[in-house]
């Protein structure tokens, strides 16, 4: 009998790689304990595996390696042109976790890396104390899940659990956490704050089911925004990206009329919406590893370093949706991105 394709990989993370230098820190043994089968290489630096030449991105995503390090620099960045801000001043994203378990053929981690397996930074201490240094000068907006789904990993890392206890405890900090996981269960007990934010990406079914690879479906995003809110949860709810077919109209007219069929309006913070738009160098690597997909393969538009949809086709994209969104949510709570302009509300 013939093998089929995944019979081929080991399971994901079946094999773990740590900085020699963390094989005793408090969260290595912690992480470790949640993997009790699987084989342990010791290594100098993550990227003598993660940034070496030769890798196959896709392969990879089949049997992902683990790869436990520590951070030693650049613990915060300014949010860049392409996210959204939600009207706030001081933006910053951390990268806690580089890569993600779920395959979404518009995501950019697939431009940005050249390597599919996945780093944890165990060392959080280290970003507590970044971000309270740069508490002292101004609030900060922090976005903890935009280079992984933390959500989808939380059974397995904790560090959700870990932010929401760190923000209780301040004040002038908020925090969001970007999902399209169905993993609310695995912090269902936290305490729901007023700067916590959870973050749930809502995309039509087809989308989901041709292009958001091992996501959980509309449905099962759609229970757990349900669960948070009853628990009294901050949601917001991302319709973004957007991505183009000549049945969009009405792919995305059926997931917004699904979403707030089940999920009361009045309960939601606020909306973000904008469609696809990826920096040149990324979509360069994404075209090479996906020569068939229709997304990465489609004739974007180029300016100012961003490939996108064009002006004439984002603005009726935007309009079109922003009507469909405003008969639920009110205008001030809807927030778009567009080319050239960048994020802004309605």
């Amino acid at each position: 009998m013939r093998n089929s394709g995944k019979d081929l990989y080991n399971p994901a993370f079946s094999h773990i790689y740590i900085e020699k230098g963390i094989l005793n820190h408090p969260e290595t043994v912690k992480i470790l304990s949640r993997f009790p089968g699987a084989g342990i290489i010791v290594i100098n630096h993550y990227k003598d595996v993660f940034s070496r030449s030769g890798q196959n991105f896709l392969m990879q995503k089949q049997s992902p390696s683990l790869i436990l390090a520590k951070k030693q620099d650049n613990f915060l960045y300014k949010g860049a042109p392409v996210c959204q801000d939600f009207g706030h001043n001081h933006f910053y994203h951390t990268p806690l976790v580089m890569n993600c378990i779920y395959d979404c053929e518009y995501c950019y981690l697939q431009g940005m890396y050249s390597s599919a397996n996945m780093v944890v930074f165990v060392n959080l201490e280290d970003y507590f104390m970044h971000v309270e240094k740069m508490l002292q000068n101004h609030p900060v907006y922090l976005c903890i899940s935009y280079d992984t789904d933390l959500l989808a990993l939380e059974h397995k890392l904790g560090y959700v659990r870990y932010w929401n206890s760190f923000a209780e405890s301040h004040p002038n900090l908020t925090i969001e956490v970007r999902t399209k996981s169905a993993g609310f269960k695995s912090i269902e007990k936290l305490t729901p704050l007023e700067n916590f934010i959870l973050a749930w990406t809502l995309s039509p079914e087809t989308v989901q089911k041709n292009f958001e690879h091992k996501t959980p479906s509309l449905t099962q995003r759609i229970s757990c925004i349900k669960k948070a809110l009853d628990r009294g949860f901050k949601v917001r709810l991302c319709f973004d990206p957007l991505i183009y077919s000549k049945d969009w109209y009405l792919h995305f007219s059926e997931t917004v009329e699904k979403t707030f069929s089940e999920i009361p309006a009045g309960k939601i913070h606020d909306v973000g919406m904008g469609v696809f738009r990826i920096s040149r160098d990324y979509l360069k690597r994404m075209r090479k590893n996906r020569p068939d997909s229709v997304i990465t393969q489609y004739p974007y538009e180029y300016d100012n370093g961003v490939y996108h949809y064009g002006k004439e086709l984002t603005d009726r994209m935007v309009s079109e949706a922003c009507d469909i969104l405003s008969k639920h949510v009110p205008a001030e709570k809807i927030y778009i991105w567009k080319e050239a302009e960048g994020e802004r509300n309605i």
